[in-house]
């Protein structure tokens, strides 16, 4: 047998255990190929796509590094390791990998459109000519699927510029087959994909006015179940979702009005301190804290775009003097606790948080995730449950802290909620059964919409 024959079959094996979803047998014969051929382009690369795919982004950073090391000319391993750079916030580390992919296929679509999205990211009008040339002509792209027999048809709506929700974790691509649709682009008078559910997974909507617009179009035509019905994902925008969220009772809402750059210097009515946000980002980008009216000019230069939002300042320290930030999901209208952040910062984030070197802090997230209800107390569990109906949302989640008084100080509810992980440290151990029960929620949700077709 020749050394070619060799490799191909060890390339094939992986490739059926990857099909049967046997992941981990797959990740071993793909190592096997790779420990007789380090620099085997399919291999890494596909190895990278199944880690990506069971959500070990650190060993498909590893595979596609490789694959791109060994195969600089191949524009294929810069988009995949471009894509997993951008998709953890480093725009500036992708960008140079979208433009090598570029200049070595000018026409390559993935290339425009990372690189539209990067541009857009750092502000770059260079954007919009990346954004037509990505997307014309592409908006519709068939996922791989990864299970046996045909797979019941899914249809997800996203957004071209980003602000859509994570699905990767909770749609199962051995169980759904699933074309996506970039809706800005989309040709309505076309026949939409083969469908038997529709998943709206366009969740910003303040970045993504255009998109939605479309998608509430679109699914005024469908028959099938729609899940995050995009009318109901356009109405969370942080400025209406802070008025409307005010009414409910037992929630504090944050007064948040959206201004321009020149109107804000105007403003009358802004008390300090307050928060300054550029719309359309997350995870604490582009959102700063302004102590008084002599420091607004400074930070409103720092911040991109034409507009910001002014966001009342709500104290969420406890008499620790800690700030705390809860989140909890609504899955199909249940409410699952997520995590449980504590910090010596205004900016609550669980990845800048002091959970991991304190053992009280994780011990307190520990009660809240086992016994929310006794944790949070019965003001907060209604006020909880009347956002969860004021959104209406089939998938939608809040971060919020709680008042002296029990009350809900809401700092964000929307579709946009991610749900990551945890590393495998033991220390996490507690945390993993929350995490499961959110994707065996949202499994189950699919599965009933979806008609049963198959078992969850």
């Amino acid at each position: 047998m020749s050394y070619n024959d060799i490799i191909g079959q060890a390339l094939e094996r992986a490739r059926a255990f990857a099909v049967r979803g046997e992941d981990e047998a797959a990740k071993s014969a793909y190592v096997d190929v790779l420990h007789t051929d380090p620099s085997h382009f399919a291999a890494l690369n596909e190895l990278g796509a199944l880690a990506t795919a069971s959500g070990h982004r650190s060993a498909a950073r590893t595979a596609y590094a490789q694959a791109v090391r060994h195969h600089p000319g191949n524009p294929v391993g810069h988009i995949n390791l471009g894509n997993l750079l951008l998709e953890e916030g480093d725009a500036l580390g992708a960008q140079p990998h979208y433009q090598i992919a570029l200049d070595l296929d000018p026409e390559f679509p993935e290339a425009h459109q990372g690189l539209a999205r990067v541009l857009t990211e750092l502000g770059d009008a260079a954007a919009d000519a990346h954004w037509r040339k990505g997307f014309a002509g592409h908006s519709i792209v068939t996922k791989p699927y990864r299970g046996t027999g045909s797979g019941i048809p899914l249809l997800l709506l996203v957004s071209a510029r980003n602000g859509n929700i994570r699905t990767q974790q909770w749609i199962n691509d051995r169980r759904f087959a699933i074309t996506a649709m970039y809706t800005e682009f989309y040709d309505p008078t076309q026949p939409l994909p083969p469908h038997q559910l529709v998943v709206n997974a366009i969740g910003d909507a303040d970045l993504c006015g255009e998109a939605l617009a479309r998608a509430e179009a679109l699914v005024g035509s469908v028959n099938a179940p729609v899940i995050n019905q995009p009318a109901l994902v356009r109405a969370t925008g942080r400025a209406e979702n802070a008025r409307r969220l005010a009414a409910v009772p037992g929630v504090i809402a944050p007064k948040t009005i959206l201004l321009s750059r020149a109107a804000i210097h105007d403003a009358s009515g802004l008390n300090f301190p307050l928060l300054l946000r550029s719309p359309g980002f997350h995870t604490g980008r582009n959102f700063l804290h302004v102590e008084n009216r002599d420091a607004l000019e400074d930070t409103i230069d720092v911040l991109p775009g034409e507009e910001v939002l002014a966001i009342e300042y709500l104290d969420a320290r406890g008499p620790d003097g800690m700030a705390r930030k809860y989140r909890v999901m609504f899955i199909d209208g249940v409410l699952y606790p997520l995590h449980l952040a504590i910090s010596a910062d205004w900016k609550v984030h669980y990845f800048t948080a002091d959970m991991a070197t304190n053992a009280a802090y994780r011990d307190e997230e520990r009660r809240f995730l086992e016994d929310m209800p006794g944790v949070l107390g019965e003001r907060a569990m209604a006020a909880l449950m009347g956002i969860s109906v004021m959104l209406g949302l089939d998938y939608a989640g809040v971060d919020f802290a709680l008042a002296p008084d029990g009350s809900v100080l809401v700092f964000e509810a929307n579709a946009t909620m991610v749900v990551i992980p945890p590393d495998p440290d033991p220390i996490w151990d507690y945390r993993r059964r929350a995490i499961s029960d959110v994707a065996e929620a949202v499994t189950r949700m699919l599965a009933r919409r979806a008609g049963g077709a198959r078992d969850a």
